[in-house]
């Protein structure tokens, strides 16, 4: 019997062991996609307390809270609630994530930082609160840069509006005691979003930060590529997008300016007219990405703001999400297809909130592979409500039985807190547990050059080269 959380941790053969200790641990971290405030990495925040660092915007944690009972206020505060009262209750909460990658998730997070080993519960609540606090109030070593260069952080890509200025970001290039790449990634959904409430402001926001008006389709296409020219100027080599209905209906510029017309006189939008704009919109933005280089993140089926009363009380990405069911191989095929009969198909990586599409996608991104890059087209790691130890292994099996292991370019953060690199810890271990049964299973060759090599791939040598930052 194994204790908890001991050095070999998730490995369970010989093998594994030694891939993850002698190959896949000690490799550089490649974070290509986060939501990370890159205002913090600028200022070199620190933390009061262990609540703001743990509890604040981790709607991973909201959504357990809410599950065993806790309210609301001490979810996502309110008055008179103080973060030590936040914080115990989701000390409360813990025990009863046994199972949930939450648990392994937050004492690993508690042990790799702050040293502190002991299993959270109500009953230590007070001296664990303790014990990481007077952590944090030390001068150096536990702020906000300390995590990542501890970490062992070599990119971290954040995630940015075209109409972002990218101010944090120059500040950032010319820090002169810090090493890590903190690039932007473009991610133009409100530009996509045309019959969303969000258009018009939006439009306005990006009419300030190109200071001219953006009145004309026409108009709106030539911003998109000046601000993405402006974000490779300044590192980015990745887009991102939340399709989280992917749609795809053939049209003509002309017929995409008519929509926009449409949408700038305040008009109404049917549901073909915003599927042929985005079609149109979406090519564009692909011929953008392949010429630069840039590398296309697609984030499919995700169900967002289920619960209308508490997205009116508390906005987005406060934990009311779940996984779409959109057939998403019907128009991705066809979209791919549009770019690669122009040769303009960029390096994409696929990412489906749906765990069923594995095989659609992973089969679907087989036949668009090519043009001699290496792992062209990506099936992207387990994602969100998938980036369990389950989800990990069901992907990592969907992709070496659909195309090549050997070139995935690994895993992501995702996360909003500067803790989460943790995560890449447990998908390294994951792998390598995988790898390490085949091996011993007889299932592939023992070969430690061999598999020693393709943990370092995939923990981080393929991201190296195929993002080229």
């Amino acid at each position: 019997m194994k204790p908890f959380l001991n050095e070999d941790f998730l490995l369970s053969n010989e093998t594994a062991v030694k891939l993850y200790h002698e190959y896949a641990a000690r490799q550089p971290i490649i974070d290509y996609h986060c939501h990370l405030s890159q205002s913090d990495i600028l200022e070199n925040r620190s933390y009061e307390n262990l609540t703001q660092v743990w509890l604040y915007g981790d709607h991973y944690k909201w959504r357990a809270m809410r599950a065993n009972g806790v309210e609301e206020k001490y979810v996502t505060g309110g008055e008179g609630v103080s973060d030590y009262d936040r914080f115990l209750a989701w000390a409360k909460t813990v025990p009863a994530t046994i199972g949930n990658p939450l648990y392994h998730w937050s004492h690993l997070e508690l042990r790799r930082y702050f040293g502190i080993e002991e299993l959270l519960n109500e009953k230590n609540a007070p001296i664990i609160w303790e014990k990481a606090n007077a952590k944090l109030r030390q001068p150096e070593g536990f702020r906000v840069r300390d995590f990542i260069v501890r970490s062992g952080v070599e990119v971290i890509c954040t995630t940015d509006d075209p109409a972002d200025t990218l101010e944090d970001h120059l500040k950032i290039r010319d820090l002169p005691d810090f090493d890590v790449k903190v690039l932007p990634s473009y991610r133009p959904d409100k530009a996509l979003e045309i019959a969303r409430a969000t258009f018009l402001p939006w439009i306005e926001r990006l009419e300030s930060v190109i200071g001219s008006k953006v009145e004309v389709y026409e108009d709106l296409l030539s911003a998109l590529e000046a601000r993405a020219e402006f974000f490779h100027e300044v590192g980015c080599r990745v887009s991102d997008h939340a399709l989280d209905v992917v749609a795809f209906a053939e049209a003509t510029k002309e017929e995409a300016a008519a929509v926009f017309a449409k949408a700038r006189a305040g008009e109404t939008i049917s549901l073909d007219e915003e599927r042929k704009y985005k079609t149109f919109t979406m090519l564009f933005l692909g011929r953008i990405y392949n010429r630069l280089g840039w590398t296309m993140q697609l984030h499919m089926n995700a169900s967002r703001n289920n619960n209308s009363r508490m997205f009116a009380k508390l906005g987005p990405d406060t934990g009311y999400d779940s996984i779409g069911d959109s057939n998403v191989g019907a128009a991705l095929v066809p979209l791919f297809d549009a770019w690669e009969q122009e040769g303009e198909l960029p390096r994409t990586i696929v990412y489906s909130l749906n765990p069923t599409h594995l095989y659609v996608l992973g089969s679907a991104i087989g036949s668009f592979q090519g043009g001699g890059i290496p792992g062209k087209m990506q099936l992207g790691s387990a994602w969100w409500f998938n980036d369990t130890k389950d989800g990990m292994l069901e992907q990592l099996r969907a992709l070496a039985n659909l195309g090549v292991l050997g070139r995935f370019v690994g895993m992501l953060t995702d996360s909003r807190s500067f803790l989460s690199y943790t995560r890449h810890e447990y998908f390294r271990r994951i792998l390598c547990n995988l790898l390490g049964e085949w091996a011993e299973n007889g299932e592939a060759p023992l070969d430690m050059d061999l598999l020693g090599g393709l943990a370092q791939d995939i923990s981080y040598r393929n991201a190296k080269e195929y993002f080229q930052f």
